[in-house]
């Protein structure tokens, strides 16, 4: 993703490669695509990002893509979960990764992936470990062709393991 396209607004699925899915798959993508909005302008309220995405986004027809309804409930509980916890999220990632690969080495996108599923894995104990997996995975595929869909599951797994042993 350019500083051009985080400029413009949310990260977007490549064309076709939306995951499929229900309301809560739909708040899952998004809860990335609000999160990483709100890294790339930090000065943003988290609340009116919500809003904005309740409004403008979720559900609606973007550029000729159609977006499923979102579980509002569940994309608000990540959204402003994660941002609440996020030192404590990324205490957690930063752990998980190769002592040698720092977290703000990650494409941003993949960074929202990885904390949005943390928050989940974390504060969510009552969606299965593997569905949270699964979940981010299918969002992780929706962005990328390369390795980062396969680095996110890794990462995942072991954090699975760490916070829900």
């Amino acid at each position: 993703m350019t500083e051009k396209q985080a400029a413009q607004g949310p990260a977007r699925p490549r064309k076709g490669k939306k995951p499929s899915g229900g309301a809560r798959s739909a708040a899952r993508l998004g809860a990335v695509q609000a999160l990483y909005q709100l890294e790339h302008n930090p000065d943003a309220d988290p609340r009116h990002v919500v809003t904005e995405f309740r409004a403008f986004r979720l559900g609606r027809e973007i550029e000729g893509d159609q977006y499923a309804d979102a579980d509002q409930n569940l994309f608000a509980d990540i959204v402003l979960g994660t941002i609440e916890q996020v030192h404590s999220i990324d205490d957690k990632l930063k752990g998980a990764l190769a002592a040698n690969w720092p977290l703000d080495r990650l494409e941003s996108v993949l960074r929202a992936i990885l904390r949005a599923a943390t928050y989940e894995l974390t504060a969510r104990p009552d969606v299965p470990t593997a569905v949270v997996i699964n979940e981010y995975m299918d969002v992780a595929h929706a962005f990328f062709d390369g390795a980062e869909p396969s680095f996110a599951n890794g990462v995942l797994d072991r954090l699975a393991r760490d916070i829900r042993s």
